[in-house]
């Protein structure tokens, strides 16, 4: 064949490769929500009109060149967008700048990354191998010396069609670059690639803004805290935990939706079940991370703030002022601690409970961790609760009162368990990890029955307060069609939010307890304990309401944007009734619509609080506050 008669360039086919392929990927594996034509059209025009821009860039070099930019530039884009693929699989969300600063994070993550890798991704670089073979066949036949007419066109042609492309995404979702926590409806209207660049100018700027900012931000907001967020605690629980040791659970990727619930007849988690009703429990508590999960849930309960939009403040911010929980509380007499059975750097733990003022880290070190007791992300919660026993019994007998924190393992993805620990079969469905997710669930579950034991027979129980929580969600909305089947109905994004409840339950050791169905987060975890040990927090400034009180914020935001209400969840451009979960008419499709729609009154200040937070955290605003803390 003469190639030449082809009058194609290879950049050309590159791009038209490469074009198909992105949006194949946006298409059936991003599972990318559309919701009329005009998003369809644009989700089908960015990837060809962003490959082209990239392969147009290789006639401004010789020929030979040509061919080695655009083999190596096929690669490198291929690479970014597998990455994507694996990252998404777990997190349903977008790789960011900050993330790959966490680098320190991927040694520890072993056979979690490999269950994520699935033997058709090779397919993925079909188009590599085409175009490499292409230029290795007939090389400079598929390029040309351009002259500078055709590069002056071919460069125009190519920003004109971006520019389109970014005036219709803007048309489509108005506001679409001041939204910027909400990474699909970014790579929905202006591609993957497109939002990385976009993603490297908003971690510069997060950056620079530290260095630029003088304290003047944090009277706005303090104002803002003042009014909105600080009330009065409930007088009823005020200081019924005075003088006592808090245990602080966390509960490895527990969901709400097991908790009172059965799989294959057996109940999931029959301890947890029995406890709730002897303790005040949360139905609708909701977490509020977002790409630093255990770490951001360990950010929002010490410090009332959101986490970061993009990466982990653990990492990115490690260094800031911050007013946490466990330095006031640590001024009020109490030593704290942190039971965790994990390499100490892993979120950069080591540094930032030192910043937040824990006394004391017992990492992985502390404990004899052997291949028998450990499987997946490191010792097995039963053992790691027993071998913790020695050193809660020593901080209760000469570091009273103390807070101790706990962090579990087990139950994290890719769930896996030897059969002697499964103590309930797994569930059959199209998906491996929530087949297996409902045994590992039941394993800490029995794994926490056994800890109350301990704490019961060296006496801690009785002088304590215990305080569980789930961190995060364990199964992502990649696995719609598992859920479905096992909750019997569509995964609909209201049921996405809705799955975003963890357990949340403080237990008092006397106290019979009580369900409360009102909406609360992570977020109010701070206020509440401070109230619970009779700790006057009014020197604070937090985003928290104290989750007894009856004068508290009546909504839940997310880091995404969505909230939740007493009535009604707003989610993607979408309000539904909390309830019923129907979709509510006068949705809010453009400012025009806010009044008109039942969300629109919450909007403004959901999205205010979140970038008040962000100003905190990304101008480390604290530094310039005196917060008045006596010793």
């Amino acid at each position: 064949m003469n190639m030449k008669k082809l009058h194609m360039p290879l950049y050309i086919i590159a791009a038209l490769l490469f074009g198909l392929k992105t949006y194949i990927i946006y298409r059936f594996i991003f599972d990318i929500t559309l919701e009329n034509t005009m998003q369809e059209f644009i989700l089908i025009i960015n990837p060809f009109v962003t490959a082209f821009f990239i392969f147009v860039l290789s006639i401004f070099f010789n020929e030979r060149r040509q061919l080695k930019y655009i083999k190596y530039a096929m690669l490198l884009g291929s690479l970014i967008l597998f990455f994507n693929i694996v990252f998404f699989r777990n997190f349903s969300d977008f790789i960011t700048i900050p993330l790959l600063f966490q680098g320190s994070n991927a040694a520890d993550l072993g056979s979690s990354v490999l269950g994520l890798i699935e033997g058709w991704d090779i397919a993925l670089f079909l188009d590599v191998a085409i175009v490499w073979i292409l230029a290795r066949k007939y090389g400079t036949t598929l390029t040309s010396s351009f002259s500078k007419r055709y590069k002056r066109l071919a460069i125009v042609l190519s920003l004109l069609m971006m520019a389109g492309n970014f005036t219709l995404a803007e048309i489509e979702r108005p506001q679409l670059f001041q939204r910027t926590f909400d990474r699909e409806y970014l790579v929905k209207n202006i591609g993957i690639f497109n939002y990385h660049i976009y993603d490297a100018i908003l971690h510069s700027k997060s950056k620079a803004q530290r260095v630029f900012a003088d304290g003047n931000e944090l009277t706005e907001i303090s104002d803002y805290m003042k009014e909105e967020t600080t009330t009065s605690g409930s007088e009823e629980m005020e200081g019924i935990a005075k003088g006592k040791n808090v245990i602080f659970v966390s509960l490895e990727s527990l969901q709400s939706f097991v908790i009172n619930n059965k799989m294959n007849g057996e109940e999931v988690t029959p301890f947890l079940n029995d406890l709730i009703g002897d303790s005040y429990y949360f139905e609708n508590f909701y977490h509020q991370t977002e790409q630093g999960k255990t770490s951001d849930s360990e950010f929002i309960v010490e410090n009332s703030l959101y986490p970061s939009p993009r990466g982990a403040v653990y990492f990115t911010h490690s260094s800031n002022d911050f007013h946490s929980l466990p330095e006031i509380i640590g001024n009020n007499g109490y030593y704290s601690t942190v039971f965790h059975s994990n390499n100490k750097s892993f979120w950069n733990r080591d540094v930032m409970y030192d910043n937040l003022g824990y006394d004391h880290f017992y990492s992985e070190t502390a404990f004899e961790v052997t291949e028998e007791n450990s499987v997946g992300w490191g010792l097995k919660d039963k053992p790691f609760f027993k071998q913790s026993m020695k050193y809660l019994q020593q901080l209760n007998q000469k570091e009273q009162p103390f807070y101790a924190k706990f962090i579990t393992l087990t139950n994290h993805y890719p769930f896996e368990l030897s059969e002697e620990d499964a103590t309930i079969d797994p569930y059959d469905s199209n998906s491996n990890t929530l087949n297996h997710y409902f045994q590992t669930v039941r394993y800490m579950d029995e794994a926490v029955e056994e800890f109350f034991n301990h704490l019961k027979e060296t006496g801690v129980y009785e002088d304590s307060i215990i305080i569980l929580m789930g961190d995060h969600y364990g199964i992502s909305d990649f696995h719609k069609k598992a859920m479905s089947q096992y909750l019997d109905k569509e995964y609909t994004d209201f049921q996405h939010v809705q799955l975003q409840r963890v357990p949340f339950i403080v237990h008092i050791p006397g106290e019979e307890g009580k369900t409360f169905s009102k909406v609360a987060g992570q977020i109010d975890v701070k206020p509440t304990i401070l109230n619970l040990l009779g700790i006057d927090d009014s020197n604070d400034l937090s985003f928290g309401t104290d989750l007894f009180s009856d004068d508290r914020k009546d909504y839940v935001a997310l880091r995404d944007g969505s909230f939740i209400t007493d009535d009604y969840v707003y989610t993607k451009d979408q309000c539904y009734n909390k309830d019923t979960g129907e979709l509510i008419e006068g949705n809010i499709e453009s400012s025009d619509d806010e009044e008109a729609s039942a969300c629109g009154p919450y909007m403004e200040q959901v999205n205010k609080e979140l970038n008040y937070s962000d100003q905190i955290v990304f101008g480390d605003l604290f530094r310039f506050y005196d917060f008045g803390d006596e010793e």
